[in-house]
């Protein structure tokens, strides 16, 4: 419970880290279910804005997604900055729980996944951040023998796992995803740190450790269909937001769109009757432009590439045939489809190893961007502009005078990458891409 000193407000409040890409039913079970298990008054969403965490860009435009998630139940939803919404899951969740944090109103942090089991995410995540010696030895162990290191980390935890620190964030035992469920046993960490949600979820406790955040985690289980389910399989059954984009990429269905809800699905389908579902090979021209002016000098410089895949990039160039496909040939054993399509969204986007020093010293996010709000949700902004140790950004266009040269330079990146999915996503619109300068936040 939040008490807003000199007010007499007490609040709770429910933060969600989320994409959106595009919100569906899954997504509004989240945020249903995370509001009865928290009791929340309040619903904050950090959303990744027009480009996402696997390397490419959303679906459709930030703002039409922030207004999915306020039509649903969602009250503010911010933008997470794109120097973290398109970086590796540590620098995702950083960001994203420094964001919520800085708010000074966040009572619960709530999230999706496959475990379903709280203490179990909190409890690998304070092993992984404190690395406790045993833990070393056993992962060292499990790296000579020739693990890759995902397996080797979670053999390593299974053979420490009656070490592992018990209820390290004073969860509290009324909470249904820690009580009743009994200690983990040895072979569920190999499940556990192989699922996508899992190992997002373990990052954002990390940070909140990392940060000693007063922020409760909660989760909740993740049901219907996986995360990398490619395939709309029934009515009854909850799909993942990669089955309706690639039935968005494949052909616009004339029915409706299963598993959304209908305020959802009524914006999604405006999008559609101006502009194309978005997607990475529509960024290939300029992708390629971008890596032969640079071709000489390499791309090293850029956030999270290495001298290896600056190299491969150079000499592969001449076979670039578009963005997806030079993902699939620099791949390697080493190096996945999704780490690869992050690094040349970070050359196309002009995102610098620098940044992300620069970033991290102004306590990863220096500012909080309003994307859209409910109306009935004016106690919460009330709370947030009192509290909220960063400035909250709602017209753009002042931002400069309120920020300082350096974050207002992160918050250029933002505006730049807006102004440039838009120029792509308009193409054979007729519309303008117009400045995100001139965008308002969605009130609903």
């Amino acid at each position: 419970m939040i008490i807003i000193e000199d007010t007499g407000i007490y609040m709770k409040v429910n933060g969600i880290i989320a994409e959106y890409n595009p919100f569906h039913n899954g997504h509004n079970y989240q945020l249903k279910e995370s509001l009865r298990l928290t009791g929340a008054d309040f619903t904050i969403v950090v959303m990744s804005g027009n480009f996402v965490q696997r390397g490419a860009p959303a679906l459709l435009d930030k703002h039409t997604r922030a207004e999915m998630a306020l039509r649903c139940g969602a009250d503010l939803v911010l933008e997470l900055p794109t120097l973290y919404a398109v970086s590796s899951a540590e620098y995702f969740a950083g960001g994203a729980v420094t964001l919520l944090d800085q708010l000074g109103v966040v009572t619960h942090l709530c999230f999706g996944s496959e475990c379903g089991r709280t203490e179990s995410l909190c409890q690998i995540a304070a092993c992984l951040s404190e690395e406790p010696a045993e833990y070393s030895a056993a992962l060292r162990r499990c790296l000579k023998s020739g693990l890759p290191y995902p397996l080797a980390r979670a053999r390593a935890l299974a053979e420490v796992h009656t070490l592992l620190p018990q209820n390290c964030l004073c969860l509290p035992e009324t909470d249904e995803s820690v009580s009743g469920k009994g200690p983990l046993l040895p072979e569920a960490f190999d499940s556990i740190l192989s699922s996508p949600n899992n190992i997002l979820g373990i990052e954002y406790i990390r940070a909140l450790l990392n940060r000693k955040s007063s922020m409760i985690p909660i989760t909740v289980k993740r049901l219907g269909a996986g995360y990398h389910d490619k395939f709309i399989s029934g009515s009854d059954c909850l799909c993942s937001a990669l089955a309706i984009r690639q039935a968005l990429y494949n052909a616009s269905p004339k029915g409706p769109l299963l598993h959304m809800p209908p305020e959802s699905e009524m914006l999604l389908r405006a999008w559609l009757r101006e502009y194309r579902p978005v997607c990475s090979d529509a960024f290939s021209s300029a992708l390629y432009y971008k890596l032969l002016m640079e071709k000489e000098s390499g791309y090293e410089k850029y956030l999270d590439v290495p001298a290896e895949l600056s190299n491969r990039i150079r000499k592969q160039l001449n076979s670039f045939a578009g963005y997806e496909s030079f993902c699939h040939l620099l791949k390697t054993k080493n190096m996945t489809y999704t780490r690869i399509s992050r690094c040349l969204l970070h050359i196309l986007l002009d995102l610098k190893k620098e940044d992300m020093i620069t970033a991290k010293a102004l306590d990863y996010v220096p500012y909080a961007r309003v994307l859209g709000f409910r109306r009935a949700a004016e106690p919460l902004l009330g709370a947030v502009r009192k509290c909220a140790s960063i400035p909250l950004v709602t017209k753009i266009a002042d931002a400069e005078k309120s920020l300082s040269a350096d974050a207002y330079r992160l918050l250029r990146q933002d505006i730049q990458a807006g102004d440039f999915f838009r120029c792509v996503a308009f193409e054979g619109s007729g519309k303008a891409v117009g400045s995100e300068l001139s965008l308002s936040p969605v009130i609903v």
